[in-house]
């Protein structure tokens, strides 16, 4: 927050030299302050100056001079609050388009009461991950549904310019607050063919549309200082990819043991909906296969970055899994077994509300 508001003060960009100066006089790569900062010359590895402007906005407003002492955290935490709320809207609403009313409140109930969820978005005990997490999450559905308005006879570009913009927001968002994120801006585009297989120019039209405006984001995070935006990407960690993890149990047990924690009910729901999308050919349609492929992918890259000090990689999975088992479940509720399939999620989730009120309740002060 403090190099965040230096900046916005007009002094050193954050995560650059001038404003890391204990972290570059070690000349090591780790010595980060608390144990979360990776440090390369002077230079944050893992995030923009995007993360730290958006740490440090509220302070901006100056409200320690009207604003009660008691609800001075949660100023601080507005920000991540805001991503929270905006992230549970997409949820919704992409789970809501693919699946019906069903699958939206099945994935926005799962969401709600995530522990993981309610720990960031109250920006307690975490580092600030709900902006990558929603940037992540807009950046794959935005492509899906810009890929989508393909099929209509219309100019790419002047028509699809308001999604060409959101898209770019979104991997701004994404890789801004996390570097190693920017490798959607590569996965995006095959998935953006799977989608539209029929306009391949106009996906890469749009594709790179969408990039150029992120880049032109991130560009503004640095203040338009092009020697610290260069130096700033050159010494970013774009891939944390340590194969060594992959023969280590300790690297499966922390990937499963950080979604349990994230999301209880949804550990509990997962192995029932995985089991449905291999056993039932119904199911395994684009709206199904897209978010467990993404929940996949982001899942390895976090046990291949063990050392990253972060869970961005975990709680953008969660996310891609919650739309999966909602999508699904939405399915099974189609069924002959629906009145069993709606007993099973009413119990599952109420239970999950009760108990995330009864642990707030515990830790709320008195």
């Amino acid at each position: 927050m403090y190099q965040g508001l230096e900046q916005w003060k007009g002094d050193a960009i954050a995560g650059t030299p001038e404003s890391l100066r204990s972290e570059a006089i070690t000349g090591l790569p780790s010595a980060g302050r608390a144990d979360h900062l990776r440090v390369s010359e002077g230079y944050d590895q893992d995030r923009s100056p995007l993360y730290y402007l958006v740490a440090a906005s509220p302070v901006l407003l100056r409200a320690a001079s009207w604003l009660p002492q008691s609800l001075l955290p949660l100023l601080a935490a507005s920000p991540y609050i805001f991503f929270g709320l905006m992230l549970g809207a997409s949820i919704w609403y992409v789970a809501r388009r693919l699946y019906g009313n069903s699958g939206g409140y099945i994935a926005l109930t799962l969401y709600c009461f995530s522990p993981a969820m309610i720990v960031n978005a109250a920006g307690t005990q975490s580092l600030g991950e709900m902006g990558a997490v929603w940037g992540t999450f807009g950046t794959v559905f935005t492509a899906v549904a810009v890929a989508h308005t393909l099929y209509a006879p219309r100019e790419v570009v002047i028509w699809n310019w308001r999604r060409i913009l959101l898209l770019g927001l979104s991997m701004a968002l994404a890789a801004g607050n996390q570097f190693s994120l920017g490798v959607l801006a590569l996965v995006i585009l095959p998935l953006m063919f799977w989608v539209a297989p029929v306009r391949p120019r106009s996906v890469l039209v749009i594709w790179i549309a969408a990039v150029l405006v992120a880049v032109v984001l991130i560009f503004a995070a640095y203040f338009f200082k092009p020697v610290l935006f260069w130096r700033g990407l050159l010494h970013a960690r774009w891939i944390n990819f340590e194969p060594l993890a992959f023969g280590a149990a300790v690297s499966y047990g922390n990937a499963v043991g950080t979604l349990v924690a994230g999301s209880p009910a949804l550990m509990v729901a997962l192995p029932v909906a995985l089991l449905t999308f291999l056993g039932w050919k119904r199911s395994r349609y684009f709206g199904n296969t897209a978010p467990l492929v993404m929940a996949l992918f982001l899942l390895v890259l976090a046990i291949a970055a063990p050392s990253f000090a972060g869970q961005g990689f975990h709680l953008a999975a969660l996310t891609f899994l919650f739309v999966f088992v909602s999508g699904m479940f939405a399915d099974l509720v189609e069924t002959k077994y629906s009145p069993l399939v709606i007993a099973g999620l009413l119990g599952l989730l109420g239970a999950s509300a009760i108990w995330n009120l009864v642990e707030l309740w515990k830790v709320a002060p008195m």
